[in-house]
């Protein structure tokens, strides 16, 4: 017991024990933000790695649409519903079941 008063008593005990709460509670760096910081990082990785993709994605199609006149026809067709003259082109939509 008494070897733990002298602890207490001790200035430079007392110091390091202030200064890692300060650093763990209190700095601007302290604990709760780092773990944010990591979400937030763990976060944007993931965004990152989701735009990558896409963006191959559309660069695979882009270059298919560039290089193959059958594909540039059938995405215009598809997406902006164009057609060739005499032709007549349907849309069918279907139906969203309300639950």
């Amino acid at each position: 017991m008494k070897r733990l008063i002298d602890l207490f008593r001790n200035k430079y005990f007392l110091i390091s024990i202030a200064f890692l709460v300060w650093m763990v509670f209190f700095d601007r760096n302290d604990l709760f933000s780092q773990y944010q910081y990591h979400q937030q990082v763990s976060k944007l990785k993931q965004e990152r790695d989701f735009y990558l993709k896409e963006t191959a994605k559309v660069n695979k199609d882009l270059d298919e649409l560039t290089s193959n006149p059958q594909k540039l026809e059938k995405f215009a067709r598809e997406k902006y519903l164009m057609k060739k003259e005499n032709e007549d082109v349907f849309v069918i939509v279907q139906k969203k079941k309300d639950e």
